[in-house]
């Protein structure tokens, strides 16, 4: 099942099945189901009705646009959706159909269904995180020699790795992933409070009859108590999502960047419909990164509205809670998205490395004027350094020649360098810094991953 025509862009088609209509009646039916049986075996309803229960609650026993129409007078769907349910029980079992939803209320209903889609969303970013993990880090050890420009506000700047560069995106992919894996378990729980929290319908019951419905359905964590007004968790997992698509939407900025015409360093991949135009047939779009950074564009805003929902009123909230399906579904989605476009930017990742230092050469050396300023200020002082590499950079340019044939001809400067060292002044390789080791200190981040999972 694909996504509506106008969320094409905006989800991947795993995800938009899982948000469908069907998917969220089926999450909503499985709570009722299971709140049956947790009860039937707590003794607080019968057998029989608790399988009469189970047997009704099924999908084709119910017309979504019926149900979605009545929500909308009912201001919940969780309100039709019982008395559907009912109906379909007394069917089969008229004794039955007065145990439907027994002690629960229709905030219950909602908010367990969108964990368990929440838990069934867990498996398919993190399956895609762990592309785009494996991808990032074979193309940051490939890469690791690799010379490129620097670029500070989109300006040269002296040369980097692209193994480095890959690492920056790689580590802010693994804190995010840890993040939102952390988010999801105190997330996706169960939401079980009757009326007003307290769970009175059921006596002395309540907490028992809890515990059975969180196995039930397989939450594997429970809140301490209902949460019907307490959005934090749930906030704290949107808030991960839009951090996480923040970082992917960096990374998509500068592997468009690099994919411009005349910069040209680095390209996703092409071919199966991928980045084409409708009128231009040289084009080779970034239709990854278009993905990704309209999401990065979105999310924000998504997050901020789930945020301005959370000040809810007392017990049960007015409006608060009723706005978040379609923010959740939306922001779950636009992460999805975003990921398993830049794991698929990632696995196909080409770069010209020759390109790279012809870019790096194209600069005629002004990139290593930070260089030859350390080297001279050692023996001049910065400011009367920083003077002459000023005027030097300056005539560079305007004479279309090296910095380093420039400065051969300033009797300042050749007075404390020789022409070994300004002969090699424009070796990138020999003003990386420590580039290598910054590398594999992001890289090893992962350590860190596996240890946050032991415990």
């Amino acid at each position: 099942m694909s996504g509506r025509l106008i969320e094409s862009l905006a989800t991947t088609p795993m995800l938009a099945a899982l948000f469908s209509d069907e998917s969220v009646l089926q999450a909503m039916l499985e709570f009722e189901a299971a709140l049956a049986r947790a009860e039937s075996r707590t003794g607080v309803i019968p057998k029989d009705a608790a399988d009469a229960i189970t047997a009704a609650a099924r999908p084709c026993n119910f017309d979504i646009p019926s149900l979605a129409d009545a929500a909308f007078r009912a201001g919940t769907p969780a309100i039709p959706l019982v008395k559907m349910l009912t109906e379909q029980v007394r069917k089969t079992d008229v004794d039955a159909a007065r145990f439907v939803h027994w002690g629960a209320t229709s905030q219950d209903v909602a908010d367990s269904a969108m964990s368990l889609l929440l838990k069934r969303a867990e498996p398919l970013l993190i399956g895609d995180l762990s592309r785009l993990d494996k991808a990032l880090e074979k193309l940051s050890d490939s890469h690791k020699d690799t010379v490129m420009l620097g670029r500070t506000l989109l300006q040269p700047a002296p040369p980097v790795t692209f193994g480095l560069k890959v690492a920056g995106w790689l580590a802010s992919v693994r804190r995010g992933r840890r993040r939102l894996q952390r988010a999801f378990r105190t997330a996706a729980v169960l939401q079980f409070g009757g009326a007003s929290g307290t769970l009175a319908s059921l006596g002395e019951r309540g907490p028992v009859v809890a515990e059975a419905l969180r196995a039930e359905l397989g939450f594997g964590e429970s809140a301490a108590a209902p949460w019907h007004t307490q959005r934090d968790e749930l906030a704290t997992l949107i808030c991960a999502c839009g951090v996480l698509t923040g970082s992917l939407g960096k990374m998509a900025r500068d592997i468009s960047l690099l994919m411009q015409n005349e910069v040209g360093e680095a390209f996703e991949p092409g071919g199966d419909g991928r980045g084409g135009s409708s009128t231009m047939p040289n084009k080779r779009n970034p239709t990854a990164c278009v993905l990704t950074l309209a999401a990065a564009h979105r999310v924000p805003g998504l997050v901020a509205s789930f945020l301005s929902a959370m000040p809810q009123e007392h017990e049960r909230g007015v409006g608060g809670w009723q706005a978040e399906w379609p923010i959740v579904a939306a922001v779950v989605q636009s992460t999805g998205v975003a990921i398993a476009s830049m794991a698929e930017a990632a696995q196909g990742l080409s770069v010209d490395a020759k390109k790279m230092r012809l870019n790096i050469e194209n600069t005629n050396e002004a990139i290593f004027a930070e260089r030859a300023m350390m080297m001279l200020a050692a023996k001049l002082g910065r400011d009367a350094a920083h003077k002459i590499l000023n005027a030097a950079v300056k005539k560079s340019a305007e004479e279309r020649t090296s910095l380093s044939a420039v400065l051969a001809g300033i009797p300042e400067v050749t007075m404390h360098l020789g022409p070994a060292e300004l002969e090699h002044l424009g070796t990138p390789e020999q003003y990386l810094g420590s580039a290598e080791a910054l590398r594999k200190a992001l890289v090893s981040e992962a350590d860190r991953e596996n240890d946050d999972k032991e415990q």
